[in-house]
């Protein structure tokens, strides 16, 4: 089944049709995420961070990581399930691969692999393509998508400039040679430069948030997956904090309304606690 799911989930990256993703962090916020009419989740390694109390890339480990994929994949859902595995949890090629067959042990169809080895600095290409390759071996015959994430963007290493583009290149070939499936760009936004990139030698994935393009203008651009990262996380941590001030300084309770249904979500977890 999960070589199923695998193949499902390859052939769910389209240009044209891009493949959507409502980023999920635990086994309730992936069923919510399905019923919403999700072809497929996929884990926001902030948000998994957050709810075990770990700030985001801060050592939330492959173990861990691993052990919330095993639980959305063990909910039944009929969608596949992508792993942000972040940089690795690790800077060798074989902490990679760890990390790697960990996720992939746990159900994961794809993995998300950064190439920011830091705060402030980047993996070299042919250093990154190096943990790129050791991604694909350690999937072994599991035809996993990987999406390889670059953060020139997202660092501010590079501008939307036409060397930041062309930086950005680079590393596509680079990461394409070492067995990626497609180049995650996040931080950029820049149409005319996501088209340069469209062009390369790799389908191209974004991340979205509130004043980005539409769907509709990333899909003319050609791009074949956009999702949404921490943004619902994020959101629905700043609800609970809207509604507990609203109560503690009002007296009222609005801003809890329209939640999801508690019957059905029960429903949905029934029989897969521990």
């Amino acid at each position: 089944m999960q070589i199923q799911n695998a193949g499902v989930f390859a052939s769910l990256h389209q240009a044209g049709e891009p493949l959507l993703l409502a980023n999920a962090w635990d086994v309730a916020s992936a069923v919510a995420i399905e019923a919403a009419g999700a072809k497929a989740i996929a884990t926001t390694s902030a948000g998994v961070a957050w709810s075990l109390g770990v700030p985001d890339a801060a050592g939330l480990g492959a173990r861990r990581a691993a052990e919330v994929i095993a639980r959305i994949t063990a909910a039944g859902l009929s969608a596949g399930v992508s792993a942000d595995m972040e940089a690795g949890y690790g800077d060798s090629p074989a902490a990679v691969s760890a990390t790697v067959r960990a996720v992939v042990q746990a159900g994961a169809v794809g993995v998300n692999l950064e190439d920011r080895r830091d705060g402030a600095s980047l993996f070299g290409a042919a250093e990154q393509a190096d943990r790129l390759a050791a991604a694909r071996a350690a999937a072994g015959d599991m035809p996993v998508w990987i999406n390889a994430r670059t953060d020139v963007f997202l660092s501010g290493a590079c501008p939307p400039t036409p060397a930041g583009v062309a930086a950005a290149l680079k590393r596509a070939a680079a990461y394409q040679s070492a067995g990626a499936d497609s180049l995650f760009i996040p931080g950029l936004v820049d149409l005319g430069a996501i088209a340069e990139l469209v062009a390369g030698p790799l389908p191209v994935a974004v991340m979205a948030w509130p004043g980005a393009p539409t769907v509709a203008e990333f899909t003319a651009d050609g791009v074949v997956r956009i999702s949404l990262g921490s943004a619902i996380a994020q959101a629905a941590y700043g609800l609970a904090a809207r509604a507990a001030a609203e109560l503690f300084t009002n007296g009222t309770y609005d801003s809890s309304a329209n939640g999801f249904d508690y019957g059905t979500m029960n429903d949905a977890l029934q029989g897969l606690a521990c």
